[in-house]
């Protein structure tokens, strides 16, 4: 069942590939990229949601901007920010300190919380020669109230980029890259299914760095890279374990680290579902791409898009419809939480979800991490633990 080449299993290759991009803090793909035709220009952006549509259709590169990880040493972004809040803000200020993040020619920053905003605002001050805009999203999901500020606030994007590209954005531009990114959405859908389908065959610290690649590739390159992972992974024979399968919550905006992904697996869980990256799946169902795009992208927004703690629920109702729906879907026998240290937007909501699943009878278990966690041991010992008591509980 195994495909070997000269330099070994394919999907390990694949995997080698993108752990390369993942790690290099100098962003060289995006420097290749421009450099392989002067007069290109890359946008950064925060991975919660923004409409990458828009950015691609100015002929732009969008790239994903997660922090500085465990392989950054913080030093002068310590002292743009105090110590009580997350860590993803003074690292990302650090890459732009040491001239990590000069082949950026913008940066969008969503509305993900306070202290996001709060970056927008550092942003502009130390970067004057750069784009930067804080994109808000709505609160009222009427087409006619929070759709209509939602199309403006692309507008007023879309025109931004159409003045930093020097040529117009026009409808048929949008619909294109819209088509594109609905391949890369539905390859990311077929990703995450077949994950929780044989989560041996693609474990999740795999997965995730699949989807890292995407934050520095282009679009196209990107879903090529996931089909090609997904028939790679299939034929390549991997041991079948009986562990926990649980849904990891909570990463939505500052990532963890790799080694802590690892030590969940290593614990005897398998991971089945998640929110890493969630831009690259907020949107939950192909945009129609033959009409008014920004309207599509709005409706899309607004009635099909995933729940998170960083997006404003219309009605306390809502709170945990979307990873019951997770928990169900994917088979999950119990649910991890795992937020950054002092991330407001994920512990404060995580109460009403805990509420929500002991009312349902879902084992679930808490901890916190920091982008440079480097104690693994305790956080492998609680998950071990919690996948042992599913085990335990499923027996009897």
């Amino acid at each position: 069942m195994s495909t070997e080449t000269p330099q070994g299993p394919e999907v390990l290759r694949l995997v080698a590939r993108c752990e390369a991009l993942f790690e290099d803090l100098h962003f060289n793909a995006v420097k290749d990229w421009k450099a392989a035709l002067p007069g290109r220009k890359a946008i950064g952006y925060m991975p919660v949601y923004v409409p990458r549509e828009l950015i691609h259709a100015a002929g732009m590169l969008p790239v994903g901007i997660l922090g500085g990880g465990d392989a950054l040493e913080v030093i002068q972004g310590d002292a743009y920010y105090q110590s009580y809040i997350c860590r993803i803000p003074r690292s990302t200020i650090e890459l732009g300190l040491t001239g990590r993040l000069d082949c950026l020619d913008g940066m969008l920053f969503p509305s993900i919380c306070d202290v996001i905003r709060n970056l927008s605002g550092m942003w502009k001050m130390l970067f004057k020669d750069k784009y930067v805009r804080y994109l808000d999203v709505p609160q009222n999901y009427q087409d006619e109230v929070g759709g209509a500020f939602y199309i403006e606030e692309m507008q007023i994007l879309r025109e931004d980029l159409a003045a930093l590209a020097g040529r117009p954005i026009s409808d048929a531009d949008l619909n294109a890259s819209i088509r594109l990114y609905n391949d890369n959405r539905a390859a990311i859908r077929d990703l995450y299914a077949y994950r929780a389908a044989k989560p041996w065959q693609a474990p999740t610290s795999e997965v995730y760095l699949v989807l890292r690649a995407g934050m520095v590739l282009p679009v196209e390159e990107h879903t090529a890279l996931v089909r090609q992972y997904l028939a790679a992974a299939e034929k390549f024979a991997r041991p079948r374990r009986d562990n926990a399968r649980v849904v990891l919550t909570g990463g939505f905006c500052e990532q963890p680290p790799l080694a802590l992904i690892k030590s969940i697996e290593m614990s005897g869980c398998y991971i089945v579902d998640d929110d890493f990256m969630l831009v690259t799946r907020w949107l939950l169902d192909e945009v129609p791409a033959d009409a008014d795009p920004l309207q599509e992208l709005s409706k899309a927004f607004l009635h099909r898009s995933a729940s998170t703690a960083a997006k404003y629920d219309a009605t306390r109702a809502e709170k945990g419809v979307f990873l019951m729906g997770q928990v169900k879907t994917r088979g999950a026998e119990g649910v991890i939480f795992a937020a950054p240290s002092f991330c407001d937007p994920a512990l404060l909501e995580r109460p009403m979800l805990q509420d929500v699943l002991s009312r349902h009878g879902i084992p679930h278990t808490a901890f916190k991490y920091a982008e440079n966690t480097g104690q693994m041991a305790p956080i492998r010992e609680q998950a071990g633990t919690f996948a042992d008591s599913i085990k335990l509980w499923n027996a009897a």
